[in-house]
């Protein structure tokens, strides 16, 4: 594209110019590297911006490498702070001082605090662009001072209310302002509210706001002093975002985080082939399994044929637990400290239906093997069941208490564990009975 033709290129602005920010967004998703950056290149300036800011970071990092230096600074400026700092994480280092000296001392300020905050927490998604207002104030005067400074605020529908240090007292809704009195004090109508701290997890920060139903929230550092607000649309994304990466590695692969057909052949492989080999050698445990009871399986044939039978029962009972307890712990449904609760609650689960598959299973394999195998088969039933939904249950609450990503400990790995586990009792449970 970057070869094309002008009458190519002015086609393409022509068609550009009858769409939206948010469907070029799109379009460009759908493009290669080149292409998008002749398709930026063809925007006017002010669209451009628009464009920018709906870019994801890493989608956003790529285009960077086309931009030329002043191009580039432009565009990051008019970034707000918190998606300027998402930006600046996905690129080098030298590339991020080039970016922070070239940028307005205020904005450097603002950009530079969020960036001393770690990765992961409310400190780095916070925008410090608001409107504040003091305890004192006639709420008459709050719609002068959103005239005054509200244009280049994140959000006027909530207003920080600070002290003389900046030190965050509560919250005004502008509804509030609006139905009082000219001459009510702030004091009288504000929200009390002490601010989420910086250092706090995004996602628990995120859903602390939106159980709230709260426009906005303040953030604050270590002495109670307002850093910036975390909004309900940043919010909404930060919970997106996790959902999404939570998705993307139950199923055994790391996010991409940005669109499908832009991502170059070599990162999809890079975010599949890692999990793919850790779960391959994960793997090894069923088949060294089946090793060991080489003499077993020869001695008793039937036995292999149930094997399929009772890993996918195990592999896909495990599963259900991890995934229905991944998504309570997410949405605040269960703690940390419940994991007692929750692993006798799926045994109790697991030992209801595995006695339920058993019963089931017991009259055809009687029927088409011997009654001692149908009975092998509805034990190690009854007994992979209660195991794997007990382990699924309790993987995602054990890694949330060290710090591991719940979805790292989802389906995969636990249908590789419940496997393994359930080959072992079946072939224990057939000497037992069988004798063999």
């Amino acid at each position: 594209m970057t070869t094309a033709e002008p009458g190519q290129l002015l086609a393409l602005k022509d068609e550009l110019a009858q769409l939206k920010p948010e469907d070029i967004v799109t379009e460009m998703g759908r493009s290669n590297a080149a292409r998008r950056a002749v398709m930026f290149r063809l925007l006017d300036k002010d669209v451009a911006v628009a464009v920018f800011e709906l870019l994801s970071p890493t989608l956003a990092r790529d285009l960077t490498h086309e931009l030329q230096g002043e191009e580039l600074l432009d565009l990051v400026e008019e970034l707000s702070p918190d998606d300027r700092v998402a930006l600046l994480d996905e690129l080098p280092a030298g590339v991020v001082n080039r970016i922070l000296h070239g940028l307005s001392p205020q904005q450097r300020r603002a950009t530079s605090v969020l960036m001393g905050f770690a990765e992961g927490s409310v400190g780095r998604r916070t925008n410090p662009a608001y409107v504040p207002v003091q305890p004192d104030l006639p709420c008459g005067e709050v719609m002068d001072r959103i005239a005054e400074r509200g244009e280049n605020a994140e959000t006027i529908y909530a207003l920080p209310v600070v002290g003389p240090t900046r030190g965050l007292l509560g919250m005004l809704d502008l509804r509030e302002a609006l139905m009082a009195a000219p001459d009510t004090l702030v004091r009288d109508i504000m929200r009390d509210e002490r601010g989420l701290p910086a250092t706090m997890d995004e996602e628990e920060a995120a859903r602390e706001l939106l159980a709230g139903k709260l426009a906005a929230t303040g953030v604050v550092d270590s002495e109670g002093r307002l850093i910036g607000l975390l909004t309900v649309d940043d919010a909404v994304t930060i919970i997106a975002e996790a959902t999404e990466e939570d998705v993307v590695r139950a199923g055994g692969a790391e996010p991409l985080r940005q669109p499908y057909l832009s991502v170059p052949i070599q990162r999809l492989v890079r975010a599949r082939f890692v999990w793919l080999l850790v779960l391959a050698l994960s793997a090894t445990l069923t088949v060294s399994v089946l090793d060991v009871f080489e003499e077993e399986l020869s001695t008793v044939v039937a036995l292999a044929l149930f094997i399929p039978l009772l890993t996918g029962t195990g592999g896909n009972t495990g599963a259900q637990a991890a995934t229905t307890v991944t998504r309570a712990l997410a949405v605040g449904e269960v703690q940390g400290r419940d994991v007692a609760r929750v692993a006798i609650r799926e045994l109790r689960v697991g030992l209801t239906m595995g006695l339920l598959l058993g019963a089931i299973a017991f009259v055809p394999t009687m029927l088409f093997t011997d009654d001692r195998l149908a009975l092998v088969l509805s034990v190690s039933l009854v007994a992979v069941c209660t195991l794997s939904a007990t382990v699924g249950g309790a993987m995602p609450l054990i890694a949330r208490a060290v710090r591991v990503d719940p979805a790292v400990f989802s389906a995969p790995f636990i249908s590789t564990f419940c496997d393994a586990t359930g080959l072992l009792i079946y072939f224990i449970t057939a000497k037992i009975v069988l004798g063999i």
